[in-house]
């Protein structure tokens, strides 16, 4: 399952954030992916998500495979948005 999602969060996601968007995708057994422009890394990964460099207003794609994917798109979705 694939969804596009503009950022909207009103911090910009810095190490804090990144950490508690990292928490919140590996309480999901699926496996997700974010995609900005050509970079795909392991939402479940710190590092991963730390390169990214996400801001408020990017594009972004949010991946997930696996028995509980809807599940884990709506809800970092809703972590990007809110």
């Amino acid at each position: 399952m694939k969804k596009n999602v503009t950022i909207q969060m009103k911090e910009s996601l810095e190490a804090t954030p990144i950490a508690h968007l990292v928490q919140l995708a590996n309480q999901y057994q699926s496996r997700i992916y974010l995609e900005m422009d050509s970079k795909k890394v392991n939402a479940k990964s710190i590092m991963g998500m730390m390169s990214l460099a996400l801001t408020k207003g990017s594009v972004v794609t949010i991946d997930a495979q696996g028995e509980d994917e809807e599940k884990a798109v709506t809800a970092i979705e809703n972590f990007l948005t809110k």
